[in-house]
């Protein structure tokens, strides 16, 4: 049995972490990028995802320089995102340290481009991340450019598409619960997750502990918490070890120096 992975989130902005709600509101600064990765790392977190949310509307790449600096500080596997649109630089950001690279924009704009990646670097280095709203009745609509457009497209059929295109994973954004930390989109989560066969993962919810399991119970392979971590008491550590109280089948507690 695969092991669930709890994988910290972070959001840059000239060169700062940020937080938000709702991809759009209460935007705060979170603290520097590199400090925060190896606290992290010390965790024992399973990985780490990075995404430059100005990359896109900016009209460029993820800053390599940050990839840099936390590859020499964190010896954790994590994946970069925002503003990738080419082979070039999906290569100098695996160069710069990255293990995996989050393909979201260019994923809907150029679905082919996906299958290039995979073809170029392998599967297990392409994420495709989705990022959705809730339109109500059950019906989701995928938001492209960090949730500014609308594409017509539903999450679940797309993810399925992105799984033809031979992505590795995909990383389900709920833009409806970024940062509110009311608990996951259990029933996407589950719907998704018993039609995929490469591993989902859950984004944007977790508010509590309960919410954690019940995200991981409804069949996603790994969660990423942000704002729980950030503004709450609750750590990876006290994330890991109620998870596996409750019988949650996740890796041991050890940081990658250990």
């Amino acid at each position: 049995m695969l092991k669930k992975r709890i994988i910290p989130k972070f959001l840059v902005r000239g060169g700062r972490l940020v937080k938000a709600v709702r991809f759009f509101d209460n935007v705060r600064e979170a603290g520097n990028p590199v400090s925060t990765a190896k606290v992290y790392d010390s965790y024992g977190v399973d990985e780490m995802i990075f995404v430059d949310i100005d990359a896109t509307p900016e009209g460029r790449v993820i800053t390599g320089s940050i990839i840099e600096r936390v590859s020499e500080e964190v010896f954790m596997p994590f994946t970069v995102g925002g503003g990738i649109r080419t082979l070039a630089e999906i290569e100098q950001l695996l160069k710069s340290g990255a293990d995996k690279v989050s393909i979201n924009s260019a994923a809907v704009s150029d679905p082919p481009f996906v299958i290039k990646a995979a073809s170029r670097f392998g599967d297990q280095c392409i994420v495709v991340s989705i990022d959705y709203r809730e339109l109500g009745g059950g019906r989701r609509e995928v938001y492209s450019h960090c949730g500014n457009e609308a594409t017509g497209l539903d999450p679940v059929e797309f993810a399925l598409r992105m799984q033809d295109a031979h992505a590795g994973e995909i990383l389900l954004t709920s833009i409806d619960r970024d940062g509110a930390m009311s608990g996951y989109d259990l029933d996407i989560i589950h719907e998704l997750s018993g039609k995929l066969d490469i591993p989902l993962i859950a984004s944007s919810g977790a508010g509590s502990l309960a919410h954690c399991m019940q995200a991981l119970e409804a069949g996603a392979s790994a969660i990423t918490i942000s704002s729980m971590f950030i503004f709450t008491d609750h750590s990876p550590i006290k994330v890991r070890s109620y998870l596996a109280t409750n019988g949650v089948h996740v890796r041991s507690q050890q940081g990658s120096r250990s």
